[in-house]
């Protein structure tokens, strides 16, 4: 006769089972606590999870009353790792005991599935760590001072299998339908990276990156490409290609460094969307033609033209540089004059977003962590390999992005409504 088990109630406290006199010693004890802990929680939810199968299935029993669905022992003992490090527990095995094969339940644990070896935690852990500059020859050494013994065989074959999933997600995410998308604005940069991204390595190779700003304030990564350069040949691919995936609505305005091959590919691509041009860039290149003992004083009247709190104080600004050190400094001048408009096109978009829209900031500090792993990258890559990498940093960057400020403003932007010096000047309605 089967028998039948009645349902234990589960102490939620992991410390009912787990008793200490003295104050832990070292590091070591503490951890041990913690691992044992973490069993003991484990294991209960484990027994309540089999026990609330049971009990869903206990109206199915036989002539005499027995139920069909009941515990027979447990499995093999399981070790699996979770962020308090390796841990080991016994499932309860669960048989269905009907006599037709066909109407027999089989019991699935959610908590601990078939061939689970880590959580979740640990399993974000190890590209978190690949991404941010650990080796893969320092992979074992990493995870076993941080988990024990018991994984230092993970590593090598992790870390292979994990770029070869970037690399598909790369390639599906890369073909994705962009119907329906509405960017408002762009960021664009140029990453030169140290990996080799054709077959023949090549110095002039880099990382052609878009991000975008959705009509409800949202950053989102837009675009993800190799290039030759920052060629105008190149960026105008990029650009194609978004709009051959359904892109249709233009953005209003692209920020992005003065430098780029990027313009000239707008300008032939979505003749429509102004161009702003990077006012952190610029500065930086007005001042490589200037001395150093006057570079303070020459930042601080640039800096004095981008915070003007309207575009006629800001032209004066501008005069006022000019008339300081043209005479001596033609090439400085020179420099910040020839794209003066489109240094100046923010202030016709709402005073909120100037902060996102003035300098390239918002891609340029997201994708510092790019850089970071590639200088720690040694030797060269495939082509698919450093574009899915890239892929899989933006992502991760991606998370801490910010929504822009006073987002409703966007509604108005994407409507193609009227601003000067950052105010609304018609009626929407």
């Amino acid at each position: 006769m089967n028998k039948v088990t009645s349902k234990q109630p589960v102490n939620p406290d992991p410390s009912a089972t787990i008793s200490f006199q003295q104050p832990f010693q070292d590091a070591s004890e503490l951890d041990a606590y913690v691992r044992q802990a973490a069993r003991n929680m484990i294991q209960q939810a484990i027994d309540l999870e089999v026990q609330e199968f049971l009990d869903a299935h206990a109206g199915r029993v036989d002539a005499q009353g027995r139920r069909y669905v009941v515990r027979n022992g447990h499995l093999p003992e399981r070790q699996f790792l979770v962020a308090a490090g390796p841990v080991q527990v016994r499932q309860p095995r669960v048989r269905d005991t009907s006599p037709n094969r066909e109407d027999r339940v089989v019991f699935n644990p959610k908590l601990l599935p078939r061939y689970l070896r880590r959580s979740k935690a640990v399993d974000e852990m190890i590209p978190w760590l690949y991404l941010k500059g650990i080796s893969t020859s320092d992979f074992p050494i990493a995870l076993q001072s941080i988990f024990g013994e018991s994984v230092k065989s993970m590593g090598d074959n992790t870390v292979v299998r994990l770029k070869e999933k970037w690399t598909a997600e790369y390639e599906a995410w890369n073909k994705r339908d962009l119907r329906g998308k509405n960017y408002v604005y762009f960021w664009v940069d140029g990453i030169h990276v140290n990996v080799r991204l054709e077959e023949q390595a090549d110095k002039n190779q880099c990382i052609l990156v878009i991000m975008g700003a959705t009509a409800d304030g949202q950053k989102e990564l837009v675009a993800v490409a190799d290039g030759y350069r920052e060629s105008e040949a190149s960026w105008t691919a990029v650009l194609q290609d978004l709009k051959h995936r359904g892109l249709e609505v233009n953005p209003k305005l692209a920020v992005g460094d003065g430098a780029l091959g990027f313009w000239a590919a707008l300008r032939k691509s979505m003749p429509a969307t102004k161009e702003q041009r990077c006012w952190f860039h610029k500065t930086a290149n007005v001042l490589d033609w200037m001395p150093k003992c006057l570079k303070g004083k020459a930042k601080h009247a640039i800096h004095e033209i981008w915070m003007s709190p309207t575009k006629a104080k800001a032209e004066k600004a501008i005069a006022f540089f000019q008339a300081t050190y043209e005479a001596k400094y033609p090439k400085a001048v020179e420099c910040l004059l020839k794209d003066r408009d489109e240094l100046m096109a923010f202030y016709d978009f709402p005073a909120e977003h100037w902060v996102h829209l003035r300098t390239g900031n918002p891609i340029e500090s997201s994708f510092s962590t790019i850089r970071l792993r590639h200088r720690k990258t040694k030797g060269s890559g495939s082509r698919r390999t450093s574009l899915a990498m890239m892929f899989k940093l933006a992502e991760s960057a991606s998370k801490t992005w910010k929504r822009l400020k006073d987002y409703e403003k966007l509604e108005f932007v994407a409507k193609g409504c009227t601003f000067k010096d950052g105010e609304l000047q018609q009626d929407v309605a």
